[in-house]
């Protein structure tokens, strides 16, 4: 008996099933250090420049990758990029549980951000020919799975820190994530469909560098990079501050970043209806502004006001990571659509050039925020990602709605 043949529409709705499963295990690998970070540091021996200096290895991992991943994509289709990725990032975890010194960390930070940007970029592009095929916004709910990932991947880390050691529950997410990341990557749209299998835009993939064609690439590029320097700050100094800053303990110091997380579900899971009836530019524009004034000022109470009212401080310090998630939530689908609408480049391409800059700033922001601590204090250091958000509300100006 023959299988049924598929229509595009079928192919279109598989495929958005599976890659709602890759964007949750997207994140729990790379984000199932984050609830250890704080015991990695310190069973390396790391201080916090050394901790923002080993953050470089994510950095150039991920700026290689992005340059690859759209010419791979392009020449290649999504589908099979995301089946090189989904060997490559698991990996890079595994290492980071095994790592013992800076170096070995370093190196399993760069093969982490290698294999993150090709899934990454890939996956994106993945979404939106799947919205292209099924007429209906997705990717901010794509994005609202990569949340959920996150922040199961931090409360499962959280729970199990008083008696499973880092390199144990690293190791686990890995293999795990491994094991389930091989098939969901075999329903997702093959390139006779995604419409990056080579040939006829062979053109529009070799855009220059600077030129005025690529002008909106760079400022959406620069919107992006704002709010991804500050999700990248969140995510992997939360639970630094609310330790070193705050005296707070062991576990509920991942408190931060596990609000920080729900918080950009809920505003993922609402973003495509959001997106819809108030458009990208509006959505960007309040989540800059107000997110990074919550933020802010959240931290500016919460953290004098911990040592005579620890409880209220605790509380105070997780409303502004609340804020800044979801304000920081729909930003990257939203400038990454704005990407993929561009006339005259490939979509891949344009996801490529645009991801480059938006993942770079996702590593590079952490390294920033760690020197800064060294030379002031980590409160201070962060308004750099406060300010960066704002930033990002500025942009939204460059984004069509």
């Amino acid at each position: 008996m023959s299988s049924p043949v598929l229509t595009n529409y079928d192919h279109g709705i598989r495929a958005r099933n599976s890659l709602w499963g890759i964007f949750f295990l997207m994140g729990i690998v790379s984000m199932g250090w984050v609830p250890r970070i704080p015991e990695i540091k310190e069973d390396i021996g790391l201080t916090n420049s050394q901790l923002g200096a080993v953050f470089i290895g994510s950095t150039l991992g991920a700026v290689i990758g992005a340059q690859l991943a759209g010419r791979m994509i392009h020449s290649f289709g999504t589908k099979k990029v995301i089946s090189f990725a989904v060997f490559v990032m698991p990996l890079g975890l595994i290492g980071m549980g095994l790592a013992q010194t800076f170096l070995e960390l370093f190196a399993a930070l760069f093969v982490m951000g290698l294999g993150y940007a090709n899934m990454d970029i890939s996956s994106n592009t993945q979404a939106v020919e799947i919205e292209e095929i099924l007429a209906k916004r997705w990717m901010v709910s794509f994005h609202g799975m990569w949340s959920s990932g996150a922040f199961a991947t931090t409360v499962l880390g959280a729970s199990i820190a008083h008696f499973a050691s880092p390199r144990e529950n690293l190791i686990a997410v890995g293999v795990g994530a491994f094991i389930l990341f091989l098939p969901l990557s075999q329903f997702l749209l093959p390139a006779t469909l995604d419409n990056h299998s080579g040939g006829e835009e062979e053109t529009s993939a070799k855009i220059p560098l600077f030129a005025q064609s690529t002008r909106s690439l760079w400022w959406i590029g620069f919107g992006l990079l704002g709010g991804m320097i500050a999700e990248g700050s969140a995510s992997d100094w939360g639970a630094i501050l609310l330790k070193d800053s705050m005296g707070i303990s062991k576990g509920l110091n991942a408190a931060a970043f596990a609000s920080f997380s729900l918080a950009m579900i809920v505003s993922r899971f609402s973003g495509d209806w959001a997106l819809e009836k108030f458009g990208p530019a509006a959505i960007v524009r309040i989540g800059g502004y107000g997110g990074a004034i919550i933020w802010g000022a959240s931290m500016a109470i919460a953290i004098p006001l911990s040592d005579s009212h620890p409880l209220p401080a605790f509380i105070i310090i997780n409303l502004g990571f609340i804020a800044a998630g979801l304000g920081i939530g729909p930003m990257f689908p939203a400038f990454m659509l704005a990407a993929s609408k561009l006339p005259g480049i490939a979509p891949g391409v344009a996801l490529a050039r645009v991801g480059v800059i938006g993942i770079a700033g996702y590593f590079i922001g952490p390294t920033v925020t760690g020197l800064l601590a060294d030379l002031f204090t980590l409160p201070i250091a962060m308004a750099y990602p406060v300010l960066l958000l704002a930033m990002a509300g500025a942009f939204s100006k460059v984004i069509k709605s």
